[in-house]
């Protein structure tokens, strides 16, 4: 299936509300897991098209299963005060966002708990 995501996205961070119109099927349905939310297209475009601030964005990775397309994709604000890493998981029908269930995350540093331990290292 030949879908340009990144033009999705760019619609998103830029909050192009036209633009996301155009993406979802009738009846489509959005799914925010994180904090327990279900939307409808047109609450997800407004709930998205009218969150404060500017944003940027970038998919860092996609991964077409059948007619599922995962991306996970880095969202943040334009002056620097946010940055979150979303997981995303799309159903199609035909060219159009049928079903989106997503996992929002802020960026941040590791708790303070897990740095005591001095665990891990920096991915970048």
């Amino acid at each position: 299936m030949a879908v340009n995501i990144k033009a999705y996205w760019q619609a998103v961070a830029e909050q192009d509300q036209d633009a996301l119109a155009g993406w979802f099927a009738p009846g489509a349905v959005i799914r925010w897991h994180c904090t327990n939310e279900r939307f409808t297209a047109e609450e997800f475009i407004r709930a998205n098209c009218e969150y404060p601030g500017q944003w940027l964005g970038q998919v860092e990775r996609e991964l077409w299963a059948g007619e599922q397309l995962v991306t996970v994709a880095r969202v943040y604000a334009a002056d620097g005060s946010l940055s979150c890493h979303v997981s995303s998981f799309f159903q199609f029908q035909g060219d159009k966002i049928l079903s989106l269930d997503e996992y929002w995350a802020d960026d941040g540093p590791p708790p303070l708990w897990r740095q005591a331990m001095k665990l891990g290292e920096k991915i970048i």
